[in-house]
């Protein structure tokens, strides 16, 4: 093993085990690991590989770290950076999986995990604001979002939802423009809504994983789509729980997979669906690392994937209103989400892990209040 495979091996494996707070402050504490720190890459390059990942699917701070690796050891830099920062987050995510396989249908766990679900809404509502500002550019993006809500509503897959909008939005810019465009196609893998598989498992995640724009968060609304309304294999408060695991280990918010592959799976359903998420961005940053600034400098491109985002956010809309329905199933529930909002909004640099806590202390402590 060279020393530069070493170096970011070791570097990236550490900060899967201590990456807490989501994609922005993975990506800041990389900006001062590597940039400023370690000079692995001057700020310039920092900047071109940050844009690059907001232009193809795929969770944004993984795909840093396999830029990163790319840029310090070459291709396999790539594979290392991104598997060794995956790692431990799919790993404790496995282990919070067996606890609670062992544990949740204990009865003191019970209240304890309802307030994990309602305090959880919380930072969904603030993702979607935060999106929604970004997103959110032109009337026309306004437009092509509530037309988003309402296919949902009536009952269009996430996953189709987003990618009709976001050729919809590409047909207007070449509208508008004059353009022809040159023709590329996002695969999509069509399967019946049989019983469970290990193969259908993967191929849910591996789908999820090629179309997978915006951030983490947006995943949660590909899920709900795929395993609570098409195959039917998760309800939403399961949804939910998985949602707060995420949060509450290290590393990216899409080892949430690794939650669920386990619940369905066991053991091999983790490996699968973790797999099946994160292997279309190794190819994606493969393939694209060396076209960053011709693919930045496509206008075809841009419009399209900001119609997609606008409707990820719209997605997320949807999706959160019926969650809160079924989350919200009494007084104490209600208190802990109204509560939540609160601290998440006027505390904004407050931590999510500690949101979870609270909501988890909450639900234990409101469950001895009787009327």
């Amino acid at each position: 093993m060279s020393d530069k495979i070493k170096e970011v091996f070791l570097y990236f494996f550490k900060l899967g085990f201590v990456a807490f707070g989501g994609p922005a402050a993975h990506v800041a504490m990389m900006e001062k690991d590597l940039v400023e720190n370690k000079k692995w890459l001057t700020t310039e390059d920092f900047l071109d590989y940050m844009g690059a990942t907001n232009l193809i699917p795929g969770p944004n701070s993984t795909e840093m770290t396999m830029h990163c690796g790319y840029h310090r050891a070459g291709v396999a830099g790539l594979f290392v950076g991104g598997v060794s920062f995956i790692f431990p987050a799919a790993l404790l995510t496995l282990l919070v999986a067996i606890f609670f396989e062992k544990t949740s249908e204990l009865a003191w766990m019970i209240p304890i995990l309802n307030g994990i679900k309602a305090a959880v809404i919380s930072f969904i509502i603030g993702a979607i604001i935060k999106l929604g500002k970004k997103a959110i550019k032109t009337q026309v993006l306004l437009a092509l979002g509530i037309l988003t809500i309402i296919l949902n509503v009536l009952g269009l897959n996430e996953i189709f939802c987003i990618l009709i909008v976001g050729f919809l939005g590409l047909i207007i810019h070449l509208s508008t423009h004059n353009r022809t465009a040159n023709s590329f196609i996002l695969p999509l893998l069509l399967m019946a809504n049989i019983g469970y598989s290990h193969l259908k498992l993967f191929l849910i995640f591996f789908k999820v994983g090629l179309v997978l724009f915006g951030s983490g968060y947006v995943l949660f609304a590909y899920l709900d789509g795929e395993l609570v309304s098409n195959v039917e294999w998760l309800t939403r408060p399961d949804l939910v729980e998985a949602i707060a695991i995420g949060q509450m280990t290290p590393g990216p918010v899409l080892s949430t997979a690794t939650f669920i592959g386990y619940k369905l799976g066991g053991l091999s359903g983790a490996c699968l669906a973790t797999l099946g998420i994160f292997i279309p961005s190794f190819f994606y940053v493969l393939l694209l690392h060396r076209f960053l600034k011709k693919m930045k400098s496509s206008k075809i491109l841009k419009a399209f994937l900001a119609a997609v985002n606008v409707a990820a956010v719209a997605v997320m809309v949807v999706v959160t209103f019926k969650m809160a329905q079924s989350i919200v199933i009494d007084w104490r529930t209600a208190t802990i989400g109204v509560v939540a909002c609160f601290v998440y909004f006027y505390w904004n640099k407050i931590s999510t892990l500690w949101i979870i806590f609270g909501g988890a202390l909450s639900g234990y402590l409101l469950s001895f209040i009787t009327f």
